[in-house]
């Protein structure tokens, strides 16, 4: 892990991994001030699953979130057709949170220790024959066409994107999700996956 870097944080009902994207609507003030200003310094924020709670933060309701995430930038923006803010970001590395708080904003803020490993752009780890299965299996999930609108740019001789695209997109719970994002071994990360897999199959 990096050293500590401080970053603004949207808790969100979703696992990202570094090089997956989303749509966004950004409708609550605090979330509006905090994409211009990441739009402004073409800086990011920090993407975590809730544990408790909801996205929208309601009179007495306190938000819990789980302590790794993936930090993402801004690539696109529009003004939808209701009015609201659109936005796409790109999940670019993985973080570890080591302390939280709400800013003076209402965002939730934390410093966090960066992965040095789990993120776009670090070497990459080739992909032998043991993996055709998956790698076929993940280039039915890219044709679908919910994913064919997401653009992704998927590395399949690289470990690491078909970790992180598989983890992102089999259809397990977010808490089997946050699982895979926060091993750290890409190798162990890719089991766990094919250990999935199979029991998804056996179900069906």
């Amino acid at each position: 892990m990096t050293k500590s870097q401080e970053i603004p944080l949207f808790p969100l009902q979703l696992v990202m991994f570094p090089g997956g994207r989303l749509d966004m609507q950004i409708f609550e003030r605090r979330y509006i001030d905090l994409v211009t200003q990441c739009m402004r310094t073409e800086t990011g924020f920090g993407i975590c699953l809730l544990k408790k709670g909801m996205e929208t933060v309601q009179a007495g309701t306190q938000q819990t979130i789980h302590r790794t995430g993936t930090y993402a930038n801004i690539i696109d923006w529009d003004q939808l057709p209701n009015g609201l803010l659109g936005i796409t970001v790109e999940g670019s590395a993985k973080f570890t949170i080591e302390d939280c708080w709400q800013a003076e904003s209402g965002v939730l803020t934390a410093n966090v220790a960066f992965s040095e490993n789990d993120s776009v752009g670090k070497q990459t780890i080739p992909i032998d024959d043991d993996f055709i299965a998956l790698t076929e299996l993940l280039q039915n999930l890219e044709s679908h066409p919910l994913v064919e609108q997401k653009n992704l740019i998927i590395d399949y001789d690289n470990l690491w994107d078909l970790g992180w695209r598989l983890a992102e997109l089999i259809p397990v719970e977010n808490a089997k999700r946050q699982d895979l994002l926060e091993i750290d071994d890409p190798w162990e990360r890719i089991e766990n996956i094919e250990q999935l897999v199979s029991e998804l199959a056996d179900e069906s």
